[in-house]
């Protein structure tokens, strides 16, 4: 057999944390294992997404406390932003974070890369760089890449995106972020924070339309009180280049808004980046918005191949694709039956305040379950952690089914990134909403609000229960008369 045709046990497309996590944990078992990537490995969490975003969000929280601090009896005097050096600590921070997805690293742990553009020519079969590879398993892997819509006259201002908004030099005086969901209001949070004048622009009724409302509410009602000018049910109409600047027009209730800018950052989502692969060549088929098209074990419509990550667009989170990455070598390699159970995975929006979800909303949970569904909300009115910190604005919901089960949980405050861990460890466990308060939380913290929830849910439960004991005395005298 010609060496180029020598069979390999996984092949994957894209470098991403999808594929880095399956072809390292997959080279780990003993299998002969290949990585292609386009560009350089590491993919959009580590260049353009959550490494560079977190590292400006770090140092516009700094700023933002410097200036605020006063509230506290602290008085900071003199704090200025400097820009490229701000844009130098994101580069830093990527450099410092980058040797661990490198292909150095990767073939240190077994995995063959390959740096190129790499498509399928068959079922078993993958072209890159004149190279024919054959394999018995592949998985795709390559990410997606954002969306700017064909509003007119939009590409013609040539408007940031989360991948170019790292290649800024200077601090835009007027920054419009289109878009209201995670990455536009925490790029433009940051932004105003550094120093912009910032308008986010929604269409949707609130930002952030797949939390909570009262998560929205909180948010926006954090930004405004920052300075940033909030539209939302504000569809963009058109974008226009003027001899006096740009602007940006959008319905505004019915009437059109000129938006003056001197940097438009599009935010609008992201679309898989599969177009490339020659998929009918593989018989692996594509949903209406052209993620591949998985079930449950992640697997395509060819046995062979797997997908995961943002190319399936199931949810778009660099943890949920390390977890695609584990599933797929586990099922293709050691022939398991594992299911990713999306609704257990808990995410993040990294606002100030921050935004925490898992599972069900209260909405979702009405709809299914009716009246049974049960809601507790504890406000950080309530939390002497946020009392201390002067950081009320916030609170922690828990959901349950009729059963009194917990299917959903979404936190708003400081830490709720961590604080959300919590909730899921007690929903893969298959906990009761009263279950939380059971266990000792140290005082005070942030994830307190949760035991303060599940205490509420708890005096319910005993309340239901008074009543049922009541009737069964008042039964019981009856029956003994």
């Amino acid at each position: 057999m010609h060496a180029d045709l020598q069979r390999y046990d996984l092949a994957v497309l894209g470098g991403g944390t999808a594929g880095l996590t399956a072809a390292v944990a997959a080279a780990r078992q003993g299998a002969r294992t290949v990585l292609i990537e386009r560009a350089r490995t590491g993919g959009d969490c580590l260049w353009t997404g959550c490494v560079p975003s977190k590292a400006l969000l770090a140092a516009a929280e700094r700023a933002h406390h410097a200036r605020t601090s006063h509230a506290l009896g602290v008085h900071v005097d003199g704090a200025r932003v400097d820009f490229p050096d701000v844009m130098r600590h994101v580069a830093g921070s990527i450099a410092t974070i980058a040797p661990h997805d490198a292909p150095e690293r990767l073939r240190g742990e077994g995995v063959e890369v390959i740096i190129g553009a790499g498509h399928f020519t068959g079922v078993d079969r993958i072209r890159v760089g004149g190279r024919t590879l054959r394999f018995r398993h592949a998985m795709i892997a390559t990410g997606a890449r954002p969306l700017v819509p064909p509003i007119p006259g939009l590409r013609e201002l040539d408007p940031l995106t989360s991948d170019t908004v790292w290649d800024l030099e200077s601090l835009p005086e007027r920054l419009v972020v289109l878009g209201g969901g995670p990455i536009g209001v925490e790029l433009g949070q940051a932004f105003s924070r550094l120093g912009s004048t910032v308008t986010i622009v929604e269409a949707a009724d609130r930002l952030l339309p797949r939390e909570e409302p009262a998560a929205s509410e909180v948010v926006a009602d954090a930004l405004q009180s920052e300075g940033i000018d909030v539209l939302t049910s504000s569809p963009a109409v058109r974008a226009e280049r003027k001899g006096d600047g740009d602007v940006l027009v959008v319905d505004d209730n019915g009437a059109e808004r000129a938006i003056a800018i001197d940097q438009l950052l599009v935010a609008l989502g992201r679309r898989p980046a599969a177009e490339h692969l020659w998929l009918d060549a593989a018989a692996v088929r594509t949903t209406a918005n052209g993620a591949v098209a998985v079930d449950e074990r992640l697997r395509t419509t060819n046995r062979r191949i797997y997908a995961g990550g943002d190319v399936t667009m199931l949810l778009p989170f660099t943890h949920t694709a390390a977890t695609h990455g584990a599933t797929v070598v586990q099922n293709a390699l050691f022939g398991l039956r594992r299911k990713v159970d999306h609704q257990r995975i808990p995410w993040a929006t990294f606002t100030d305040p921050e935004v925490a979800r898992i599972g069900l909303t209260a909405a979702e949970a009405q709809e299914r379950f009716g009246e049974r569904a049960q809601v507790h909300v504890a406000h950080h009115t309530r939390l002497d952690r946020a009392i201390i910190s002067n950081a009320t604005r916030g609170f922690a919901m828990l959901v349950g089914d009729s059963r009194g089960r917990l299917v959903g949980a979404t936190v708003v405050g400081p830490r709720a990134g961590e604080t959300i861990a919590e909730a899921a460890a007690w929903i893969a466990g298959g906990a009761r909403l009263s279950t939380i308060v059971r266990t000792t939380h140290a005082y005070p913290t942030w994830n307190s609000d949760l035991a303060t929830a599940s205490l509420d849910a708890l005096d319910a439960s005993l309340q239901r229960f008074r009543w049922l004991s009541q009737l069964v005395r008042r039964i019981r005298r009856l029956l003994l008369r």
